[in-house]
């Protein structure tokens, strides 16, 4: 069964939509150390804690090589000249005639015949090619992100550096950036409990294999599975509503 993060409307095995607001479902698979259900881009399971590295992120991780070869980054001469071409303007100058009648009168005389005077005129065209169109991507402004404790009244400001915030108490695998061990009764709390994700316009919570469970609007969240937050979300890690936050955002 998977729960859609969005209505936690109930799906069978292996759907990838959710039959009530078609909602794409997240993958799962399983803990190829414990043999657990997590979800397929995890990058740890939540019930053993063994780290699930993606093959892309090694590759991401490999230092790229530049070549110390004057000789093979060189441009050819050929492209070196079409590139001044390019930039350089082109200028064309065109002889234009025009005809400048003087016609002058003396007393007493007739006039003397006209005399044109050819005066040269210069037409300057300028041809540039137009810079290339910017392709860099307008940035969206982060929205600000808070977690609001109901029994305490304190806030506490979800940071925008970091792609995955991890939620839960003091432990040696996956040290939590939001430790909850302040709190009364953050016993009820597992030590790797949940995650918080900012993707696109949205934060997105999961639980990633805690003891007590996670439970949003008091409705179970699934192991693995994704919820978006809205503002005035009720998230309770564990059970009995016991450490519970309000999710605001501005």
């Amino acid at each position: 069964m998977i729960v859609c993060p969005n209505c936690n409307h109930s799906n069978p095995d292996g759907a990838q939509a959710c039959e009530a607001c078609l909602t794409p479902l997240p993958s799962m698979t399983n803990c190829p150390k414990c043999g657990a259900t997590i979800q397929a881009d995890a990058k740890f399971c939540g019930s053993c804690g063994y780290g699930l590295q993606p093959a892309a992120e090694a590759d991401e991780n490999e230092a790229t090589v530049i070549s110390t070869n004057p000789g093979e980054n060189a441009m050819p001469s050929s492209d070196l000249e079409m590139s001044a071409q390019q930039i350089e303007p082109t200028i064309s100058v065109q002889p234009v005639a025009s005809e400048v009648e003087t016609e002058t009168t003396e007393t007493g005389g007739s006039p003397p015949p006209s005399v044109a005077a050819k005066v040269p005129a210069t037409s300057i065209s300028m041809k540039r090619e137009a810079p290339a169109a910017s392709n860099a991507q307008t940035q969206l402004q982060q929205q600000s992100a808070r977690l609001l404790h109901v029994r305490t009244n304190q806030s506490i400001e979800l940071p925008q550096h970091l792609p995955v915030i991890h939620v839960g108490r003091p432990n040696d695998k996956v040290p939590p950036d939001i430790d909850v061990s302040g709190f009364a009764d953050s016993d009820v709390v597992s030590r790797i409990h949940a995650n918080l994700r900012m993707e696109g316009d949205g934060y997105y919570i999961e639980d990633v294999g805690s003891a007590n469970g996670t439970y949003i609007n008091n409705m179970p969240l699934a192991v693995g599975n994704r919820h978006r937050l809205r503002a005035g979300d009720r998230i309770s890690l564990g059970k009995n509503d016991l450490v519970t936050f309000l999710f605001q955002i501005s």
